[in-house]
């Protein structure tokens, strides 16, 4: 399976970096490919709502999200990786994911599988409802199969996340798909 990684957060070397390291190697083990992208380094402008595309075609913007784009079109799988920024994912992975309107239908039409992957300090068991309902209504609005979350309570820092159980859950789901 073609996996597509959105990682959007802006530290390389964080608790979202662990997850997703995790989830790689799983995923990588049970014979997928995973390609990512770390979109808070690349050069992605927000949707400007022209409608040039149709909602279904090229976009007028010529940026670093052609790459995604592309790649997205080829996949089987997305997932969403993101720390918790004010009970959302980071504005970068949101800029990416507003950018699908120029190509809803193609995405919406493939069934594609996703997951999403996160981390937050704060570890209140409704730390992620917010980012948790965005999430399964991109399932339901672009046709998702969803293979599941790691939703990492009380990962304020990169140690805290390794000492914790939510490596091995990203690793587990990766190694899981099918």
């Amino acid at each position: 399976m073609e996996i597509v990684l959105l990682q959007g957060s802006p530290n390389k070397k964080g608790s979202t970096n662990i997850l997703v390291e995790e989830f790689t190697k799983g995923a990588e083990a049970s014979g997928h490919n995973v390609l990512r992208f770390d979109v808070a380094d690349m050069n992605i402008k927000p949707c400007s709502g022209c409608v040039a595309c149709g909602y279904e075609g090229p976009c007028i913007q010529k940026d670093d999200n052609q790459k995604i784009r592309k790649a997205i079109l080829n996949a089987d799988m997305i997932v969403f990786a993101t720390p918790l920024y004010y009970y959302g994912m980071t504005a970068q992975l949101k800029t990416v994911i507003d950018r699908f309107c120029a190509y809803n239908t193609s995405i919406n039409r493939k069934h594609m599988k996703s997951a999403l992957l996160t981390v937050a300090w704060n570890s209140d068991n409704w730390t992620f409802d917010a980012l948790n309902s965005h999430y399964q209504t991109l399932v339901r609005y672009l046709d998702f199969q969803d293979c599941g979350s790691v939703l990492g309570r009380g990962c304020g820092s990169s140690a805290m996340t390794r000492y914790s159980d939510y490596p091995e859950m990203a690793y587990v789901l990766g190694k899981s798909l099918s």
